[in-house]
């Protein structure tokens, strides 16, 4: 039997306070959302100016980078027409996100979830979203 390290809701806080923190900075109000490994949903938040057009996505994001261990950007990028994973968008009940904005957490190697931005430029989610990250592997490595 193997022994994986598990997404906690004390990471989530950690993760949901650096990007807010991030979005903040960037002067761009966020819904901002955390799955663990199996891309479901631990935490959300929407920030008071948040695009309600932008839950459903933030939390698509989070879903994809989790269940699929890819970043969302990187699925954009092979999804095209003619692409390898063309057509994966309309997977997983609509789920399935290829928006940049969604990464993937991993600890040793080992998927422990996703987050998801949304509300801004894809480049200000992503940004946002690797706030989360880094902010999470900068707790496990203290």
């Amino acid at each position: 039997m193997r022994t994986v390290p598990k997404l906690t809701l004390d990471d989530c806080h950690i993760i949901m306070k650096a990007a807010t923190e991030k979005a903040i900075e960037i002067g761009v109000d966020m819904d901002i959302a955390i799955t663990d490994d199996a891309g479901v949903l631990m935490m959300f938040h929407r920030m008071d100016n948040a695009r309600i057009t932008s839950v459903d996505i933030a939390i698509g994001k989070s879903f994809t980078a989790a269940a699929a261990r890819k970043s969302t950007r990187d699925y954009g990028k092979i999804s095209q027409p003619e692409g390898p994973t063309f057509g994966i968008h309309a997977t997983n009940q609509g789920r399935f996100s290829i928006i940049a904005g969604g990464l993937p957490m991993y600890v040793d190697d080992i998927i422990v979830g996703g987050v998801g931005c949304s509300s801004g430029t894809p480049d200000q989610d992503e940004t946002v979203a690797q706030a989360g990250v880094d902010a999470l592997m900068s707790s496990l490595a203290s």
